[in-house]
């Protein structure tokens, strides 16, 4: 890993929170992602199950996290299983975690081997009634390939038939949204090395750069501040392709006179930062660039100052999408008459902001959480309208990420740039 190491404490904590939820006597098991083969003997680049890792802070294919809260002998209680160091695997593809590492990464004191698991798992099934096996139910899941964690589950039923089997991903789901203070503070490192790389930005975009030079400049600028690389695929929309809301190509010349969207965010100790900023690429917003991005800004406070315990984010985005209507009759792009006869299904203001506001953040770009009960202090939130205009063939949105309180919110993006005049200035110098 390329990042420092992270504090202990925030996975003892997730686990001790979890362990609270599961019913007595029971055990629950979380297993690591595939390694995913791409072509011929190649692999993609390995990434955690985001449950694994929240349990535990580990990082590494081939991994287990075991927890029986109620096994008689306290040092089963918690256990960590890892692949035992081969060294001739070592001298191929590097270096695996030996047991002490592995403690003080994640805080768990009992570390087993992965060849040496099936003899003890076996005990401590018969010792337990309830087993709680992971899934992954993101809501935006979209994938039909068989994952491991669902070829475990289909495993432990064959095996033992007779146990009461329990979704932890219920549980996950609830506690991951929840960010502790710890978990907060990562995030805040993954979005101060989003801020010192869009400073870096303002420095280099002019007209004629191509869109893939400013995403090589973020990649170097989040590699050179420690982080494992962009928690996505970096979105570089320079002119009309600012409304293609995903446009990951990024293979275009930034040209006078244009806006450039950038939706970008690095990834620092497993946690994700995810910032939106639309820059004129001449330095310089004309009028009615201004006018537009203003009234997105507007939309963007005001969203900010809805958020908070207590409202649902269907709630919310419904009294945006109200004033959505508002701003954008005053800049010309919806009549009265527009207003009048829109129904719910298809609000007038969708013409110009066609997806959500916002969205959990955490571990996960589009984190766990629920989006119909009421928002809960310690949830972390992009806030992200925006106004896309065929007709202008310009695209602008604004996002920051915010951490829920008790009586509001935190803005945790609150020294990125982000007025006009702000922009302007950092473009000028």
């Amino acid at each position: 890993m390329k990042y420092l190491p992270l504090n202990p404490e925030i996975f003892i904590k997730n686990r001790e929170r979890f362990a609270k939820e599961l019913l007595p006597d029971s055990i629950a098991i979380f297993v690591s992602n595939d390694e995913v083969p791409s072509n011929g003997d190649a692999l993609f680049t390995f990434k955690q199950n985001s449950d694994l890792f929240w349990l535990s802070g580990i990082m590494q294919e081939d991994s287990m996290v075991i927890l029986f809260p109620d096994h008689p002998d306290p040092k089963y209680r918690e256990v960590l299983v890892l692949v035992r160091p081969n060294e001739l695997k070592e001298k191929w593809d590097g270096k695996r975690l030996r047991a002490e590492e592995a403690k003080k990464s994640s805080g768990i004191q009992t570390i087993i081997w992965l060849d040496s698991i099936d003899g003890l798992l076996q005990p401590w099934i018969h010792l337990a009634d309830n087993i709680y096996l992971d899934s992954n139910e993101n809501d935006r899941k979209a994938s039909l390939i068989q994952t491991r964690e669902y070829r475990f589950v289909e495993d432990m039923k064959k095996r033992y038939p007779l146990h009461h089997y329990h979704r932890a991903a219920k549980i996950m789901k609830q506690l991951r949204a929840i960010k502790t203070p710890l978990e907060a503070e990562v995030i805040q490192q993954a979005i101060d090395i989003t801020n010192n790389t869009f400073r870096r930005l303002l420095k280099f975009i002019k007209p004629g750069v191509m869109e893939y030079e400013i995403e090589a400049e973020i990649f170097h600028s989040f590699l050179s501040q420690r982080a494992t690389g962009p928690a996505y695929n970096s979105i570089i929309a320079s002119g009309d392709r600012a409304r293609t809301l995903h446009y990951i190509s990024n293979n275009n010349e930034c040209k006078d006179g244009e806006l450039l969207l950038m939706d970008f965010g690095a990834e620092y100790g497993g946690y994700c930062a995810d910032l939106t900023r639309t820059v004129p690429v001449n330095g310089k917003f004309s009028k009615r660039q201004k006018q537009v991005y203003n009234a997105c800004l507007h939309l963007h406070n005001y969203a900010k100052s809805l958020l908070k315990p207590g409202i649902s984010i269907t709630e919310y985005s419904k009294l945006v999408g109200e004033e959505a209507n508002v701003v954008f009759h005053k800049i010309g792009l919806i009549t009265k008459s527009d207003i009048k006869n829109q129904t719910p299904e298809h609000p007038a203001y969708w013409k110009y902001m066609y997806h959500g506001i916002s969205h959990h953040l955490g571990i996960d770009v589009h984190d766990l959480g629920t989006r119909t009960e009421p928002i809960k202090a310690g949830m972390v939130f992009t806030v992200e309208p925006g106004i896309y205009i065929e007709e202008e063939q310009l695209g602008v949105r604004i996002e920051n990420n915010v951490w829920i309180t008790r009586n509001g919110n935190k803005d945790l993006m609150e020294k990125i740039p982000i007025t006009v005049e702000e922009i302007e200035t950092l473009m000028r110098k």
